[in-house]
């Protein structure tokens, strides 16, 4: 009886074992994020007059909803789609409602866990470490992309360097890549930064896959070639890294940062709603719980403190901002605070339209472009115009694909197309880097406009 006592326990305390080594293999367990998202629906709703919106917004304040597109209720308008994410418990209720006040809608993803399980697959099974294992067509954790970084310079050393410009909030390190041939002290610079929204995961996956491609091209292809000569990059593979890591283990639709509140349990600030310019006005929140919290004060965050610091010291050398976020198929330049027209408009509307006749000509996805403001919605304390305010010429945000039938859940098999095409584009714009434009912003009498 003792014997088979022992036999039994012992029998337990393995299978124990087993369970807990599968979960540090796994770290979000059998069912990914342990099932949260289960019956979980995104529905797309389309208001279509001011009556309708005003119920909608009603709507969505009585219940707990995660907003998709747009990211506040306040930019709610009719004949625009909302794409909200409803909770499995408030699902049903809410479309008896939306039928009954006669709201057009569709359920775009029926159970939200099933669409996280078919994105990602099976994390743990993958070997992706070394260069040549490294695969660039799945979404990667943020231990593996600051490994790949190492790697990256470790291999490529006369085009690649990698330092860290400060610590996170929960203290990482934040690492930057720098691209390009070291051929004399000044060269004109691109910063390209990915990730400053946790969930928006086709972002780094952009930034590494310019990486792989400027280096596996720079021997075969002209273009990319004169880039790297006579261009630096700087490149920001997660700029969110506290929030990015919270994505993978946790809540795959976390936003933010992932800082603390003294007064409130809601953590985290919109890191692109944080920046030094018309700083908690319209298009941002003072309320911590709101997914577009601009924080107690700008660059509250250190993530974006030390990338504001870093670029403050180089900007006389670096001549276009590109910031990689999703989704949408837009390409956004100044200004997001304001309805106005920038300086610099025909030299920026230029390269935009450039960019986006270039992504095109890939797989004929179609990209707008234009002013943020009038484009997407009006939103303050934005780093894409806290970069123009501060000198760098060409400024640009990224919504890549796609326009919400998988929102925030882009499949891995879209990866190389989607960053295919966006290459396309980011080349476009750093090749007009090396041209002179007319209308410049380096030609404008800066007596003339103090307040760039």
């Amino acid at each position: 009886m003792a014997v088979n006592f022992r036999c039994a326990v012992q029998t337990l305390v393995l299978l124990g074992c087993v369970i807990i080594l599968s979960n540090v293999l796994c770290p979000v367990g059998a069912y990914l994020y342990n099932n949260r998202y289960a019956g979980d629906q995104v529905f797309r709703i389309t208001p279509s007059n001011k009556e309708e919106v005003q119920v909608l917004k009603k709507l969505l304040g009585n219940i707990k909803v995660d907003l998709w597109q747009p990211n506040s209720a306040s930019l709610i308008r009719h004949n625009a789609t909302v794409d909200v994410h409803v909770r499995r418990n408030d699902t049903r209720g809410l479309r008896t409602r939306l039928q009954k006040e006669h709201i057009d809608f569709k359920v775009y993803i029926s159970n939200l866990q099933k669409e996280i399980e078919k994105q990602t697959g099976h994390r743990s099974s993958r070997k992706r470490r070394s260069e040549s294992q490294y695969d660039y067509e799945v979404y990667h954790s943020l231990e593996e992309i600051q490994s790949w970084m190492f790697e990256m310079n470790r291999t490529h050393p006369h085009l690649v360097d990698v330092f860290s410009i400060g610590r996170s909030y929960e203290g990482r390190p934040l690492y930057i890549l720098q691209l390009g041939k070291r051929t004399r002290s000044y060269k004109k610079a691109v910063w390209i930064d990915c990730g400053v929204h946790a969930r928006e995961w086709i972002g780094p996956a952009f930034c590494q896959w310019f990486v792989k491609e400027a280096l596996h091209s720079y021997q075969d292809d002209s273009v990319m070639r004169r880039l790297m000569n006579q261009l630096n990059f700087y490149i920001m593979p997660v700029f969110n890294v506290d929030g990015y890591h919270f994505s993978w283990t946790t809540d795959r639709f976390w936003r933010k940062t992932r800082s603390k509140n003294a007064k409130y349990h809601c953590r985290g600030v919109d890191a692109n709603r944080n920046w030094k310019v018309k700083w908690c006005e319209e298009g941002a929140s003072s309320q911590p719980c709101d997914d577009t919290y601009c924080g107690p004060f700008p660059e509250s965050e250190p993530e974006v403190k030390a990338v504001a610091k870093f670029l403050r010291k180089h900007k006389k050398r670096v001549k276009a901002y590109i910031s990689i976020h999703a989704y949408a198929q837009m390409l956004l330049y100044p200004y997001s605070y304001k309805y106005a027209t920038i300086p610099n408009f025909n030299c920026v509307e230029s390269a935009a339209h450039n960019a986006v006749t270039a992504l095109y000509s890939a797989y004929g996805v179609r990209y707008r472009y234009g002013p943020a403001s009038t484009t997407l919605y009006v939103s303050s304390g934005s780093s894409m115009d806290w970069a123009y305010r501060n000198g760098i010429p060409y400024a640009f945000a990224f919504e890549l694909r796609d326009t919400g039938y998988f929102g925030f859940l882009l499949p891995e098999a879209l990866i190389n197309p989607t960053c295919t095409e966006t290459m396309r584009a980011v080349k476009t714009i750093s090749s007009g880097l090396l041209k002179k434009c007319e209308t410049g912003m380096h030609e404008l009498d800066r007596e003339r406009y103090p307040y760039l």
